[in-house]
This record gives structure tokens, sequence and C-alpha cells, in this order.
């Protein structure tokens, strides 16, 4: 997957949310779509009536539960505890408390001011992730 786009509702605080509370790095973008890189994948934000435009479907309403999440992965408990911690404090939700989970890893969710949903994990078997070398 090269680029992850989520209809937002106001792009301005979304914007604020990825780039000033959790750190992403922001592209240069038009003022009507905003991007991030992400070590290899591209996080996309786009206006939710636009976005459904181009996609040529009606807006509708947001699900409480889309049947999917977004996964972040970290190299240690302490960091998705970190990135969690700048989560809430940039505007998130916490949805689930990071725990050991029962897989043998750590995580935890929160929903974005968006209600999209975000797993922050530490996966201690195996690095999912970009190839670190």
């Amino acid at each position: 997957m090269s680029m992850l786009t989520l209809g937002v509702d106001d792009l301005a605080r979304a914007v604020s949310f990825y780039r000033d509370g959790l750190g992403l790095p922001q592209l240069d973008s038009p003022p009507s779509v905003a991007f991030f890189t992400l070590n290899g994948t591209w996080l996309g934000l786009f206006n939710r009536a636009s976005l459904a435009e181009d996609v040529g479907v009606p807006v509708g309403e947001k699900a409480a539960f889309p049947g999917f999440t977004i996964a972040h992965n970290l190299d240690s408990e302490q960091a998705v505890d970190a990135m969690m911690a700048d989560a809430i404090a940039a505007g998130a939700t916490e949805i689930k408390k990071p725990q050991k989970v029962f897989w043998g890893g750590y995580s935890g969710y929160f929903s974005d001011p968006d209600g999209y949903l975000w797993e922050i994990a530490h996966n201690p078997f195996v690095w999912i992730g970009p190839d670190p070398s």
C-alpha cells in the first residue's frame, strides 16, 4: 500500500492532530488536501464530502465500527505508551488502554478526531514496518 486517504470533517483540525499532536512529517500540499510521509507510505487527509464525491458514492453516516483499523507498530512498549499519550493530548479518545494482549504483544486503541480507529502496538516477535536497513 502506498497511501491511505482519510475523509475528514475539518481539514485544519485533522492536520493539527496528525502534524502537531502526533508529530507526523507533513509534505507540501495544496490547501484542499494534506499529505504526510510515513517511511514508505503516505497518509492523505481530504474533506470527507469531497472524497465521497471523488469516489462517486454518497457521503452517508459514519458507522460506529467501520470494519477496519489503522495500525502503527513501534519498537517498544514505552513507545506505545508515549504515542498513546501524545494522541490523547492532541484530541484523540482512548478506546483501549495499552496493555499486554492475547497474541503476546502490547497494544492499545484510540479514535482520532474524525472517529478513525488506530491501534498502536509493539510486536516483540517480528518487526511490522519498512525494512529498517
